[in-house]
C-alpha cells in the first residue's frame, strides 16, 4: 500500500517537475500554434467534463447528497468555461482572440475550486439538506454566470472591454490562481482524511489525484505563456485529471457509481421511514401451469400500471422488484414528513389500479400488501462485487410479514402506521401472531384514507 502511495505521489508530482523545469529553462519551452489541436483538446476535456457533471448530478439527486452534488457543481463549473475557452480558438467563432473568452479557464477553475473545497467538507445533516433545498438554485446560478461570462465576452463589456488576451497570468488574476490553487488543496487533503470503504477507496483516490492535476493545471494557467509547452500543460492536465475520474467511476459497482463520495448521513443513516411490500399471492402455481412468456407479459402488465402511481403521484422509491414481490420505501432521504399517508395512499392505488387489470384477466394472481412505519437503518450494502443502497431494521421485516398475512385484495398496515394515519378508516384484526416474531403484533386493515 506504501509503495502505491509513493507511485502515486511522484506521478502527479511529474507536471510541476516540468513545468519548473520548461520555467528554469526557457529553451525548453517551445512553441507550437496548432488552432485545431487546441480546439478538440479542449471540447474533449470539456464533454468529460459535462458527462462527469450530469453522472454525479444524476447520483446527487437520487440520493439526495450534498458532496456528490457539490462535486457535479466542480465538473460543471470547469466545462462550461473551458467550452468557452474552446471557443476562444482562432477561426473558430471569431477570427482573432478574445480576452473573455481566453480568460475563462482560469476563472472556471476557480469557481470549480470553490465546490471542490466544499465538497470535501463532511457537512453536518442540516446543512447538507439546506444545500440540496437550494440545489437547482445553485445549478442555475452557475449557469448563469457561465451564460453572463459569454454575454459579456462577445460584447466586450465591461470589465473586458478593451482587453487585449494575456500572454500570461499577472496582478489580479495570478492573484485569483493562487486562491484557486489553495482550494484545491484544501480539497485533496480532506478528501485523503475521509473514511474510505476498500470497494470504495479508488473513487475518493482518483478525485484527490484529479484535483491534484486541477492544481497544477491552476498554476500552469498563471505563469504559462500562451501557444507554448507550459500553456499546453494545463490543457493536458485538466483533460488527465477529468479522464481520472470517469474510468475510475466506469469501474465502480453501476449502481451506486459515486458511493465512494457520499456522506456518512447518506451511506449510513438511520431514519424514520414507511415501507411497503406487495406481491402476487398464487404467483407459484400460476407460473407452474403457464408459459414464461405468458408470466411475463402478467408481471409487466401488472407492474406498468402499479409503479408509476407508487413513485411519480406519492414518491415512493422503488428499493427492490422481484418476480412477482415489489418493495417500495419512503422518506428514506428524510424529506417527506408525511410519508406513513404517503405509503398508505401508495398501496390503496396499487391495490385500485392492479384490481381494475384483474377484471380483465380474473385467471391471473392477485396482489395483496403490507405497509409498516419506524425506524430503519439506511445505506449501502454489499462490496465491489454488488452494492445496493436499502433499508435494513425490524420495521422493514414487519412490513414484509403484513404483506405475507394480507389476503387478495387487502392491505394490512402495523400500528405505528395506523397511529400515524388518525383520519383514516381501518378495522383491527387484534394481535395477530406472524412468522419470525416472537410476540403477536397488532395489525389492522386498511380500507380507505
Amino acid at each position: 500500500m506504501k509503495q502505491r502511495a509513493v507511485a502515486l505521489a511522484v506521478v502527479l508530482a511529474l507536471p510541476i517537475v516540468g513545468l519548473v523545469l520548461l520555467i528554469a529553462q526557457p529553451r525548453l519551452d517551445v512553441r507550437w500554434e496548432h488552432h485545431p489541436a487546441h480546439f478538440w483538446l479542449v471540447l474533449i476535456a470539456a464533454a468529460l467534463s459535462v458527462a462527469l457533471a450530469y453522472a454525479t448530478g444524476s447520483a446527487a439527486r437520487r440520493r439526495n447528497d450534498a458532496r456528490v452534488f457539490l462535486v457535479s457543481l466542480s465538473f460543471l463549473a470547469a466545462a462550461g468555461f473551458l467550452g468557452l475557452h474552446a471557443l476562444a480558438t482562432p477561426g473558430v467563432l471569431l477570427e482573432g482572440q478574445n480576452a473573455g473568452f481566453t480568460l475563462a479557464t482560469p476563472i472556471g477553475l476557480l469557481v470549480s475550486s470553490v465546490f471542490a473545497a466544499a465538497s470535501s467538507a463532511e457537512l453536518e445533516a442540516e446543512r447538507a439538506v439546506a444545500v440540496m433545498r437550494r440545489a437547482g438554485q445553485l445549478r442555475g446560478a452557475v449557469l448563469a454566470v457561465m451564460a453572463g461570462w459569454a454575454v459579456v465576452s462577445l460584447l466586450s463589456l465591461p470589465p473586458l472591454s478593451g482587453i487585449a488576451p494575456p500572454e500570461r497570468a499577472s496582478g489580479p488574476l495570478l492573484v485569483l490562481s493562487v486562491v484557486g490553487f489553495a482550494l484545491y488543496a484544501v480539497a485533496v487533503v480532506r478528501y485523503l482524511r475521509l473514511p474510505r470503504h476498500p470497494a470504495s477507496a479508488a473513487l475518493v483516490i482518483a478525485m484527490a489525484s484529479a484535483f491534484v492535476l486541477l492544481a497544477e493545471a491552476e498554476l500552469a494557467v498563471a505563469i504559462g505563456r500562451n501557444w507554448h509547452a507550459t500553456w499546453w500543460e494545463w490543457h493536458l492536465l485538466m483533460l488527465v485529471a477529468f479522464i481520472v475520474v470517469a474510468v475510475t467511476a466506469q469501474r465502480q459497482w453501476h449502481e451506486e457509481r459515486f458511493a465512494g463520495l457520499y456522506l456518512q448521513e447518506t451511506a449510513k443513516g438511520t431514519r424514520d421511514i414507511s415501507v411497503l411490500f406487495a406481491d402476487l399471492q398464487g404467483f407459484t402455481t400460476f407460473s407452474e401451469h403457464h408459459e414464461p412468456h405468458e408470466v411475463s407479459t402478467m408481471l409487466n402488465e401488472y407492474f406498468g400500471v402499479a409503479i408509476p402511481p407508487v413513485v411519480e403521484q406519492y414518491g415512493g422509491q422503488v428499493d427492490r422488484l422481484v418476480g412477482d414481490a415489489l418493495m417500495v420505501t419512503f422518506n428514506t432521504q428524510g424529506d417527506q414528513p408525511d410519508h406513513p399517508e404517503r405509503a398508505a395512499r401508495a398501496a390503496l392505488a396499487i391495490q385500485q389500479v392492479t384490481g381494475e387489470v384483474a377484471v380483465e384477466h380474473p385467471q391471473w394472481p392477485r396482489f395483496r400488501v403490507g405497509v409498516n412505519t419506524g425506524e430503519a437503518a439506511v445505506g449501502l450494502l454489499g462490496t465491489a462485487g454488488g452494492r445496493t443502497f436499502t433499508v435494513i431494521g425490524d420495521a422493514v421485516n414487519l412490513a414484509a410479514r403484513l404483506e405475507g398475512a394480507a389476503s387478495v385484495g387487502e392491505v394490512l398496515i402495523g400500528a405505528e402506521t395506523a397511529r400515524r394515519l388518525p383520519t383514516a378508516h381501518t378495522e383491527a384484526l387484534g394481535p395477530v401472531q406472524v412468522k419470525g416474531k416472537a410476540e403477536s403484533v397488532e395489525v389492522y386493515r386498511l380500507v380507505d384514507l
